[in-house]
C-alpha cells in the first residue's frame, strides 16, 4: 500500500514513505524531502565553486561535492523536521558526462573532475571524426563525437595524470559520472554502479545492445574495468553507510539530471517533450522504444529503463542558457541578481535588432561546434543593458526553436504542448516569449523541482511504493499556462534573425 502523503511524523508501525532525492547539479548540490505524494517537505543546497584551470577548461573538486552531498542530506531532514526513520530511501540525479576517476582501495580521486562543459577534447574528437569513427560511435551509442561526453575525458586522464594508465590496467581505478562516484562512497566502497542513462551519456555504451562496448573501449584504450555496472534506473543500487545520516537507507533509483527531469515531468508516452533551464537548456523528446537516427545532429538517448525494458528520447542540448544570465549578473554588471533580467527584458519592447549567441564553450545542437565563440551583433548607439539583457533571455528561446525544428525535421510531430523546468522556468517573461516564439503552449508545474522529484520518483518505483509510471502521472500538476500571441510572421522573423547571427559566430560556414 502506498503511504499517506502526510508532513507529519509517520508512526513506525507504519512504512516510511518519504524519499530523499540527491540533486548533484553544475553549479550547486542539494537535497530534498518528498513525502509520498511527490511534495517536497524540506531542501538544502551549496553552491558548487567552478575550476577554470585553462580557457575552455570546466573542473569541479570530487571532495567539495561529497561533503556538500553529505550536509545537503542532514540539512533537508532538518528543514523538513523529519528523522531518519521517516525516510524509505535515497534517489540520486546528477549532472551527466562530468567525469571522476578514483582509486578503488582509498576512494581518493586522482585528479579533478572534469565538468561536461569541458572542451579540452575537442581536439582528439576532431580527430576521431578524420579517421572516420564517427558513424561507428554514432551507430552504437546515438551520440555525435564530442568532448561534451565522458570518453575523452577519460582518456585525457589516463594519459595526463602520472601513473593513471598503469593503475588503470592493473584494475586499480574506477571511473564514474557523479552518480557512480557518490553511490560509492555512500555505500563505503560496496557498490560500483551506475544506470542506463548515465552510462548512454559516456560514448562507450551501446544503447541499443546494452552494454560497454568493446570495440569503443579499445578506439578509446580505456580498460573495462574501470567501468560501472549498469542496472535499471529503479531498483536496488545498496545501501547508504549508517554513519552518514545515523542508520543506513536503502538507494533504489539513479537517473541523470535531464533523463530525472523527463520522469518528474511525467514524460511517458512517446511525443512527450520537455526542456530544462538552468546552466544549460535540454530539451528532451520521448520516442519509445526505438532510439530515432536523426538527420539533423539531435543525440539518441536512453530516457529510463525500467524492469529491464529500455525507453529511448530525442535530445538536444543547449550548452549555456542560465549560465548567460550569470554572465550579465558576474561579467557585465548589467544586473545584480538574475531575477531582475526579466524586468529589465520587459522594459525594452523588443531589442531594437540585438542578438546575443552565447557561444561562451562553443553551441551545443543542432550545430555542434565547439570553435564557435559567443557575440552580441546589431549593436547601435541606442542598444543599452536593457536591449542586452533582453537578447540573453531570448536567445535561450531560439535555441529551444532550433531543438524543436530538428526533431520536427526527423519526423517527430508538433507537440501539444511543451513542459518547461529548472531554475528560469520561474521567469515567467521568459516563457511567455517562449510560447511565443515557438507556437505551441509553454506548461509550468506545480513542482518545480522537476529533477530531484524525478530521482525521488525512481526510488519510489524501486521500493515499490509506486506500481508504475502512472502513478508518477497522476500525481503531475500544472501551475501555469503560457499561450502563444505572437503572429506566425513575427515569430518567423525574429528566427530568421537569430540564424543570420549564429551563422555570424560559426567556425566554419553552416
Amino acid at each position: 500500500m502506498t503511504p499517506p502523503a502526510t508532513t507529519e511524523i509517520i508512526p513506525a508501525t507504519m512504512p516510511p514513505g518519504a524519499i530523499l532525492a540527491i540533486d548533484q547539479g553544475t553549479t550547486s548540490t542539494r537535497a530534498i524531502l518528498f513525502d509520498a505524494e511527490g511534495r517536497p517537505l524540506g531542501l538544502a543546497q551549496r553552491e558548487l565553486p567552478q575550476i577554470y584551470p585553462q580557457a575552455g577548461w570546466v573542473e569541479h573538486d570530487p571532495e567539495e561535492i561529497w561533503r556538500a552531498t553529505v550536509a545537503v542530506m542532514s540539512g533537508a531532514l532538518a528543514e523538513a523536521k523529519r528523522a531518519v526513520g521517516d525516510v524509505a530511501g535515497i534517489g540520486i540525479t546528477n549532472q551527466r558526462e562530468t567525469t571522476v576517476l578514483w582509486e578503488r582501495r582509498s576512494g581518493r580521486p586522482i585528479h579533478n573532475a572534469i565538468v561536461w562543459q569541458d572542451r579540452r577534447g575537442a581536439a582528439a574528437c576532431r580527430a576521431l571524426v578524420a579517421a572516420g569513427h564517427q558513424p561507428l560511435i554514432r551507430q552504437r551509442t546515438g551520440l555525435l563525437v564530442d568532448s561534451y561526453f565522458s570518453a575523452t575525458k577519460i582518456a585525457w586522464l589516463l594519459e595526463n595524470v602520472a601513473g593513471a594508465r598503469q593503475a588503470a590496467e592493473h584494475g586499480e581505478l574506477a571511473f564514474g559520472t557523479i552518480d557512480s562516484f557518490l553511490l560509492w562512497r555512500l555505500t563505503g566502497g560496496r557498490v560500483h554502479a551506475t544506470d542506463a542513462t548515465n552510462a548512454s551519456r559516456t560514448m562507450l555504451y551501446d544503447i541499443g545492445r546494452g552494454r560497454w562496448d568493446p570495440e569503443l573501449l579499445a578506439l578509446f584504450r580505456i580498460p573495462e574495468s574501470l567501468l560501472p555496472e549498469v542496472r535499471d534506473s529503479a531498483g536496488p543500487f545498496g545501501e547508504s553507510e549508517p554513519g552518514l545520516l545515523g542508520r543506513s537507507l536503502p538507494i533504489a533509483g539513479i537517473a541523470g539530471d535531464q533523463q530525472a527531469a523527463l520522469v518528474g515531468q511525467a514524460c511517458f508516452a512517446p511525443g512527450m517533450i520537455k526542456s530544462t533551464y538552468g546552466t544549460g537548456c535540454f530539451v528532451l523528446l520521448n520516442s519509445g522504444g526505438t532510439p530515432v537516427a536523426s538527420r539533423n545532429r539531435l543525440v539518441a538517448t536512453i530516457a529510463y529503463r525500467l524492469g529491464g525494458e529500455t525507453c529511448y528520447a530525442s535530445e538536444g542540448s543547449i550548452f549555456v542558457a542560465g549560465a548567460a544570465i550569470q554572465w550579465l549578473r558576474d561579467k557585465l554588471g548589467i544586473i545584480r541578481h538574475a531575477s531582475e533580467s526579466a524586468a529589465l527584458a520587459a522594459s525594452v519592447e523588443s531589442t531594437n535588432g540585438v542578438y546575443l549567441v552565447p557561444g561562451f564553450t562553443g553551441l551545443g545542437a543542432p550545430y555542434w561546434d565547439p570553435d564557435a565563440r559567443g557575440a552580441i551583433l546589431g549593436l547601435t548607439r541606442d542598444s543599452g543593458a536593457a536591449e542586452i539583457a533582453r537578447a540573453a533571455l531570448e536567445a535561450v528561446c531560439y535555441q529551444t526553436r532550433d531543438l524543436i525544428e530538428a526533431m520536427r525535421e526527423d519526423g517527430a510531430t508538433l507537440p501539444q504542448a511543451l513542459r518547461v523546468d529548472g531554475g528560469m522556468a520561474a521567469n515567467d517573461w521568459l516563457l511567455q516569449f517562449l510560447a511565443d516564439l515557438l507556437g505551441i503552449p509553454v506548461e509550468r508545474p506545480v513542482v518545480a523541482e522537476t529533477t530531484a522529484l524525478g530521482a525521488a520518483s525512481l526510488a519510489a518505483l524501486g521500493l515499490g511504493l509506486h506500481r508504475g509510471p502512472a502513478e508518477i502521472e497522476r500525481r503531475w500538476r500544472r501551475d501555469r499556462r503560457f499561450d502563444p500571441a505572437m503572429s506566425a510572421d513575427r515569430r518567423d522573423a525574429l528566427h530568421a534573425g537569430w540564424k543570420r547571427a549564429v551563422a555570424r559566430t560559426l567556425s566554419e560556414p553552416a
